[in-house]
């Protein structure tokens, strides 16, 4: 099949775009600080027709950084143009056009900052990412690297890093994945630009963590310990930055707000009105002025390092610990958990279970009945699915699930259709089902736990949720980056869209579709004092989760792995904030956690409840 012929949709809307296919090569992984060395651009028509070719080398100006993987020495780059000089025809090529890329935020994130720059305006509004869309498809490849999907595809590769023959097999993959997406009548995963990863919230310096755990409250007349937390509010005699780095030095945890973990607030105006003193004063915090500050500050008592502190039990009961100082979960979601066994490995022998090489899509009935469905699936040994993609074995009917709009899709690909008895007593497996590439993914139920295995090489573990297509609210995923006490060490632990990395750069927000974001988590490094990372969801809106339907969770060790482990979380009716999963220490391990815990309130109490000062 040609490419124009693969790549003709202009007959469906909703698949009919111009396009502009994109790869760089870097100098690095962390955009705002490393530089693109080349960069390839393809562009196409809504027909398949190619528009347009562009490719050139790029110097930076800086150590070209991993040449092994890129083979492009400062001596290679050193008569190519900056990226100054060619900005123009590059943003002409993406003016207009949806960009596409295989990891696209990636490759948006390092544009927008060479435009950032040049201090042009890099004119994209919209982009689509293959790895967003092959997650949907969900093929049998091995994994969704440009290799394996290009070999699934059929898509010949003859030099991998070099940014036009990627760009040219991402085409490849692209074309595929397009017309299986139109297939499968698969919504595309379009993201709007700038997205929430945008320079503009580039993080600040990393702030030196304490490495001293929390001692608790400043008693009144009582000395400083290393390792409390310090908050200041208001004009000081000192300069601020001077107060600040002296607390430091002495060992102290400088807070920018104010929770009931805070040892004290500093301030020569306790009755200001500050809103870090009336929670100082709602809290009962230690308010000292700073001339006694300073004179505690020539005498602080050691404190205890967190390296030396053995981890805080964690019970193995499969309720997952209730954030501090927020309301209880609703009684169904706490039901719900408590039903669960607790935490443990499943079963290696998962797969010799009826629905062993099962994937299963419930249509219709209740939201109760839906999540009831799906936990059977899981029971039975299968997995359960929340869109139709070509993994999907079986289809699942209540009452009410022929009207939806996907049946008429289902009926033409064939697949098996049953009534809800099925699961009551389903056939066994049939011999003709092939085996799936996730057979190594656990499937867990709520309350599941795994330990992390070490990974092959250095990375962050991938958590991801994605949800089915909804048009009138809007889903957030965030992640808190906790201490001993589930309190976060710095406001900037606190991961959302409008600060989508942590300070150290260890934790990360990914948007890879209106229906799909990620939290990426380097393990190694995270600070010390981090014991636990507590991933949420929450809604925008009037919405509840009993609306959005089922949410499903999927961790992996890479960008484009298999899934390592996965689960589906759907028991959530009138809760409008669901803590998704967790990753914790426990020991020497780091485990992994599908909690589904959902709470009636809104995201500010749980972020107030985990000590984050909300505006």
């Amino acid at each position: 099949m040609s490419l124009a012929a693969a790549l003709d949709v202009s007959h469906l809307p909703d698949y009919a775009y111009d396009w502009a296919l994109v790869d760089v090569e870097t100098s690095g992984l962390i955009a705002r600080r490393d530089r693109i060395l080349s960069i390839a651009v393809l562009t196409f028509g809504p027909d398949g027709t190619q528009t347009g070719e562009y490719s050139t080398l790029l110097n930076p100006g800086c150590d070209p950084g991993p040449v092994h993987i890129h083979g492009l020495t400062a001596e290679r780059l050193s008569g190519a143009p900056t990226f100054e000089q060619v900005a123009g025809r590059i943003g002409a090529l993406l003016q207009d056009r949806v960009m596409v890329a295989h990891n696209a935020q990636f490759d948006y994130d390092f544009l927008a900052h060479e435009f950032a720059r040049a201090r042009l305006y890099l004119p994209v509004t919209q982009r689509l990412c293959t790895l967003a869309l092959n997650r949907r498809v969900e093929p049998p490849a091995a994994d969704l690297s440009l290799a394996s999907l290009a070999a699934h595809y059929g898509v010949p590769q003859t030099s991998a890093h070099d940014a036009l023959d990627d760009t040219r097999v991402l085409a490849g993959i692209f074309r595929s994945s397009l017309s299986e997406a139109a297939r499968l009548d698969v919504p595309l995963p379009l993201v709007p630009c700038p997205p929430r990863q945008d320079p503009q919230f580039a993080p600040n310096p990393p702030k030196t963590p304490c490495a001293y755990r929390n001692p608790g409250r400043l008693s009144p007349g009582g000395p400083l310990v290393q390792g409390m937390k310090i908050a200041i509010t208001g004009e000081t005699a000192t300069s601020r930055a001077e107060l600040v780095a002296r607390s430091v030095a002495a060992g102290l945890n400088i807070m920018s707000s104010v929770s009931r973990h805070t040892s004290a607030l500093v301030t020569n105006d306790a009755a200001s009105g500050s809103a870090k003193a009336r929670r100082a004063i709602a809290e009962g915090v230690t308010v000292v002025d700073e001339h006694t500050f300073l004179k505690l500050l020539g005498e602080v008592g050691p404190g205890t390092p967190h390296e030396n502190q053995a981890p805080k039990k964690i019970p193995e009961a499969a309720t997952p610990a209730t954030p501090p100082a927020t309301p209880t979960p609703s009684p169904a979601a706490t039901a719900a958990v408590a039903d669960v066994p607790g935490p443990r490995r499943p079963e290696p022998t998962r797969r010799a279970k009826p629905f062993g090489r099962r994937r299963v899509l419930i249509l219709g009935g209740t939201h109760e009945e839906a999540s009831a469905a799906r936990a059977r699936v899981v029971e039975l040994g299968g997995a359960a699915a929340i869109n139709l993609s070509a993994s999907v074995t079986d289809v699942v009917l209540f009452p009410g699930g022929e009207l939806d709009r996907r049946m008429t899709r289902i009926t033409a690909l064939g697949l098996a259709v049953h009534a809800h008895a099925w699961l009551g007593a389903p056939a066994p497996e049939p011999a003709g089902v092939p085996a799936q590439d996730d057979a190594m993914t656990d499937v867990l139920p709520r309350g599941g736990v795994i330990d992390l295995p070490p990974l092959p090489t250095p990375g962050h573990w991938h958590v991801s949720a994605s949800w089915a297509q909804q048009t009138n609210c809007e889903i957030d995923v965030v992640a808190f980056v906790l201490d001993e006490d589930e309190q976060v060490s710095c406001d900037g632990d606190f991961v959302f869209y409008g600060a989508p990395e942590s300070p150290d750069g260890a934790t990360r927000l990914l948007c890879d579709g209106p229906t799909e974001q990620t939290i990426a988590v380097d393990l190694a490094a995270l600070p010390p004092a981090a014991h636990r990372i507590a991933i949420a969801a929450a809604i925008d809106g009037a919405a509840t989760f009993g609306d959005i339907g089922a949410v499903q969770m999927t961790l992996a060790p890479g960008v484009d792995a298999p899934a390592t482990a996965q689960a589906t979380l759907d028991a959530a009716t009138s809760e409008r904030t669901l803590l998704l999963a967790e990753i914790y220490r426990r020991g020497p391990r780091w485990r992994f956690r599908a909690v589904g815990q959902g709470y009636d309130h809104g995201l500010e109490t749980l972020v107030r409840g985990y000590g984050v000062d909300v505006e």
